[in-house]
């Protein structure tokens, strides 16, 4: 799909939170959510070619560093959403580092955490804010 200039438009699910530092958060089962990064992360890093993600079990305060993706055309850390402990990570990633371009909010997932507390969300932009955000 292609706006009027012939760019790609992007994707942003309601459902989602979103940083300005460009990751998502998706909460599932109440205190569980899924983080990755957004459509518009994923465009402007370009293919996809590593991600190195912190180990299950570590946890973090809003804003720490939690990994860094590498592209062909640049390398950028990963800063958790909001104060978590990570629970699973994306194994499949390790031998499929494209999925973060072929489906971020799906199997493209980077880490799934356990909240410390879901306050922390109303730090976080909305689609419609995120949207807005990126456009600047």
């Amino acid at each position: 799909m292609t706006g009027a200039e012939g760019s790609k438009v992007l994707s942003y699910p309601d459902e989602l939170k979103y940083t300005k530092t460009h990751e998502y958060i998706r909460v599932e089962n109440g205190n569980q959510a899924y983080v990755g990064v957004t459509a518009f992360a994923a465009e402007q890093l370009g293919d996809v070619t590593y991600v190195e993600l912190s180990e299950v079990g570590k946890k973090l305060k809003k804003a720490d560093k939690f990994g860094v993706i590498e592209s062909v055309k640049s390398v950028s850390d990963l800063f958790m959403p909001v104060s978590a402990e990570i629970i699973a990570i994306n194994d499949r990633l390790n031998s499929e580092p494209e999925l973060v371009n072929a489906d971020c909010y799906g199997d493209g997932w980077l880490v799934k955490v356990k909240l410390e507390s879901s306050s922390e969300l109303n730090d976080t932009l909305s689609a419609d804010s995120y949207r807005a955000f990126v456009v600047e």
